[in-house]
């Protein structure tokens, strides 16, 4: 049987074209993308278009993501095999993540951009769109989640991240690499996850507010104590393995008192420690004084991670559990 992939555009980079005054803005419809992808006739796969939004991927909200999380369950509860989101790439590790925490069924996600328009030469919109569609069609693909294709790459949502402002080969996983790629059309896994951490959707989210701040050097805490003003929760994107200036120690102890305070790391990549330093303002210092380790789990994907736990009503006790399983 053929398999059915439902295409969500959602705008972006790949759907925009050049206005009048100059610059580019979000114009073209998820049918006028998927009519432009070459090859895509003779994939063998049934491709049905939803125009769901048409917006640059710097304004996509959690409404957005909350609604399109409904609409893809319906769509595959209806048969499709795959889904496929076009968006713009600005946020793509963010909302590909949020996916992967609320989809709990087998068939695959996949999330794809481009970081060259379409008026530009050697635009990747078409052959990203074509190598995701041809992913979520694959059997290969089922119980993984939700994936980021992108430049021939395969790679997990709690894993990727946009590492450069301009380049082709923007997503990267660096704590284990791609999950696979894309060979002459054919999704090729050449390894999986371990496991999956997922948390399906409230019917009645709160509306929640968390703030992530990033230490810097000589860092005094001010961002700290405003961000902590009217916060639900917070994530420290700490230096190196989760340390802090000295200085800014009682002020996250005071706001792990009362809100969960997620300690991540601001380098991109690499765990969070857990018992290797000692002194104050190191990692074995702050958990000792309640902050939650992100463990894996970069300070974006920390940030999604702990909104949603707090949205879906999730006490103190059952983040800090939930953070040991997906970090």
């Amino acid at each position: 049987m053929t398999p059915k992939v439902v295409v969500f555009g959602l705008g972006g980079t790949i759907a925009m074209t050049a206005t009048e005054t100059g610059g580019v803005v979000p114009a073209l419809s998820a049918e006028q993308l998927v009519a432009a992808v070459p090859g895509l006739a003779e994939a063998d796969v049934t491709v049905e278009v939803e125009d769901f939004r048409r917006v640059p991927g710097a304004s996509l909200g959690f409404d957005d993501l909350a609604a399109l999380a409904a609409e893809i369950e319906r769509r595959l509860g209806g048969g499709a095999d795959g889904v496929v989101i076009t968006q713009g790439t600005d946020t793509i590790e963010e909302t590909a993540y949020l996916l992967d925490l609320v989809h709990t069924r087998p068939e695959p996600i996949v999330v794809t951009g481009a970081m060259r328009d379409p008026t530009l030469a050697g635009a990747d919109g078409p052959a990203n769109i074509l190598a995701a569609v041809r992913t979520a069609a694959s059997p290969h693909a089922r119980e993984l989640g939700t994936l980021v294709v992108f430049a021939d790459e395969i790679h997990a949502a709690a894993r990727v991240r946009k590492t450069h402002s301009t380049s082709g080969h923007t997503f990267r996983s660096a704590n284990g690499g791609p999950l696979g790629y894309v060979v002459e059309g054919r999704p090729r896994l050449l390894n999986r996850p371990v496991a999956r951490f997922t948390v399906p959707p409230a019917d009645r989210p709160r509306a929640v507010e968390v703030a992530l701040v990033t230490m810097v050097l000589g860092d005094t805490g001010t961002l700290l104590k405003a961000a902590g003003d009217g916060c639900d929760g917070l994530v420290v994107a700490g230096f190196g393995v989760g340390h802090v200036p000295a200085r800014v120690v009682d002020t996250l102890t005071r706001l792990a008192a009362r809100m969960p305070v997620v300690l991540a790391s601001r380098t991109g990549a690499g765990p969070i420690l857990s018992g290797t330093y000692a002194f104050p303002g190191s990692e074995s210092d702050l958990l000792a004084r309640g902050l939650i380790s992100a463990g894996f789990l970069d300070p974006v994907k920390a940030r999604i991670l702990l909104h949603h736990l707090l949205a879906t009503g999730h006490d103190h006790a059952a983040i800090r559990a939930a953070f040991a399983r997906a970090g």
